[in-house]
């Protein structure tokens, strides 16, 4: 324990404890017979006529409230010495990698090609971060997210070396859109964006330090090539720029920066956030309560409940005290997810318990008695899991319709609309397997049944395992949906 630290989260609480220190003088200053005599009965004669028995008990009932409303107060103030860390948090710095796709990305300056030299660092990159969210964007003239932040190394690594400049039909560097895409992917999380680009386009740059303005976002640029705009690019987005090397400096680099600026921007909000150790004193205020249960002392307890009510505890450590949601939430931020589920009340947060608990047909029920585009959003993802894509695409559509600003509810919705050309076309053409491999579905309005393999993942960025076809055709298909605007 640090006392240099030490602090109260509520001081003023502790007027109570003076409150509390007085009351023992005010009682005994009103059964003073002597003083509430002095104005009737002359002094020299007062001492002779009272009679004062002696009371061998030193311990009243007053003093018990005293101990309880100073001890009470000082556990109301919030007693604090320690930071906290919810454990739900997360400790690794956040990462989004944006590749440049342009054609200039073939150049052979860096052997095999620049794409090629970038998507081996990457590799590293991606392995070196195990266990962190990192998120994967695209870019040529127009930006696009291929994968959320995800934990899944494997995964991750599979879209980026499938990565090609093929892939985006449109030709430019749209840093601006990969800008955008990258602050809706983080929103108030402090992360970062790694540019693994050859150059930028010249007449984005004076917009682009507008748009990270007020914004957690640090920019990396990862550089290929000596075209004069990456120096300009890092300029205008106020970005370290680094090169790309043959030994692991490249991918120490961005690990440095990346953690540096996550921990700097952590150690902020941790500043604000204090362990509450009053909790704590509610077993000697239970002791101090215990001790008036004495023959012949009577106590107002209504007094003692209000106060009880008044400093309840709101640590989830406290079970007994807490509401059905707070109980629900440290269930949830301790991953037991089908207890948060059974306790929630709230809806929402009874949908997201059920949903991580892959409580499927609860999670449904839930988000289906909301409006709003997030229970829209998992109700999407619910139906994409059940391989249902058209009500995908409807819960999607909804989402955006109530939040038009929705990067994950776009990306989603483009991947439902793969999903099901790619489900229809491998209907199609698939072969005849056994009845315990596969499971047969039937779209609605569609007069065909489906061979669909049955394995599923319960990662929502693993629903592309379910592919038929390759990655890169994938994303292909993907990119080519939403350039032509068949998206809200």
């Amino acid at each position: 324990m640090d006392l240099s630290d030490f602090h109260f989260l509520r001081p003023a609480w502790l007027l109570l404890a003076l409150v509390g220190a007085l009351m023992p003088l005010i009682w005994r200053r009103s059964r003073d017979l002597q003083r509430r005599l002095r104005g009737h009965i002359a002094a020299h004669l007062l001492t002779h006529l009272l009679v004062t028995p002696s009371d061998p008990r030193r311990l009243r009932p007053v003093h018990l409230l005293s101990a309880l409303l100073m001890l009470g107060a000082v556990a109301a103030a919030g007693p604090t010495w320690e930071q906290d860390r919810p454990d739900f948090l997360e400790n690794r710095a956040p990462l989004i990698i944006a590749v440049d796709l342009s054609p200039s990305m073939d150049t052979a300056d860096v052997p095999p090609t620049r794409l090629a030299a970038a998507k081996h660092t990457l590799h590293d990159l991606i392995q070196r971060r195990k266990g962190a969210r990192t998120a994967l964007l695209v870019y040529a003239g127009s930006a696009y997210l291929v994968l959320p932040p995800t934990d899944d190394p494997a995964l991750l690594d599979s879209f980026v070396q499938a990565l090609g400049t093929d892939l985006i039909s449109r030709p430019g560097k749209d840093v601006a859109g990969v800008i955008d895409q990258a602050k809706g992917l983080l929103t108030q999380t402090p992360g970062t964006l790694l540019l693994v680009t050859d150059g930028a386009d010249a007449a984005q740059l004076p917009s682009l330090k507008q748009r990270l303005a007020d914004s957690p976002l640090q920019v990396l640029v990862l550089a290929l090539g000596d075209s004069p705009t990456l120096k300009a690019l890092a300029e205008a987005t106020d970005a370290p720029l680094g090169s790309l090397t043959l030994n692991d400096d490249a991918v120490d680099w961005v690990e440095l920066h990346a953690q540096a600026h996550f921990e700097a921007a952590d150690e902020q909000l941790r500043r604000l956030q204090w362990k509450d150790a009053g909790y704590w004193l509610c077993w000697p205020l239970l002791g101090l309560a215990l001790l008036s249960v004495r023959r012949g002392w009577s106590l107002n307890w209504s007094a003692v409940v209000l106060l009880g009510a008044l400093l309840q505890p709101n640590q989830a450590e406290a079970h007994p005290f807490l509401t059905p949601d707070q109980q629900g939430r440290w269930a949830f931020e301790h991953h037991h997810y089908p207890e948060a589920a059974a306790r929630f009340v709230d809806p929402y947060w009874k949908g997201i318990a059920a949903y991580h608990a892959a409580d499927y047909d609860l999670a449904q029920a839930t988000f289906a008695t909301l409006d709003t585009a997030q229970a829209a959003f998992y109700l999407g993802n619910i139906h994409v899991r059940r391989f249902r894509f058209d009500a995908a695409i409807d819960a999607y559509q909804q989402a955006l319709q109530r939040q038009p600003v929705f990067p994950q509810a776009t990306a989603n919705l483009a991947l439902a609309r793969a999903l099901k050309k790619d489900t229809e076309s491998a209907a199609d053409h698939a072969p005849e397997v056994k009845a315990d491999e596969s499971r047969f579905d039937k779209a609605p309005g569609k007069g065909q049944s489906k061979t669909i393999q049955t394995q599923q993942s319960t990662d929502d960025a693993l629903w592309l395992q379910n592919l038929t076809t390759s990655p890169a055709d994938f994303l292909r298909r993907k990119f080519a949906l939403q350039d032509q605007g068949e998206q809200p």
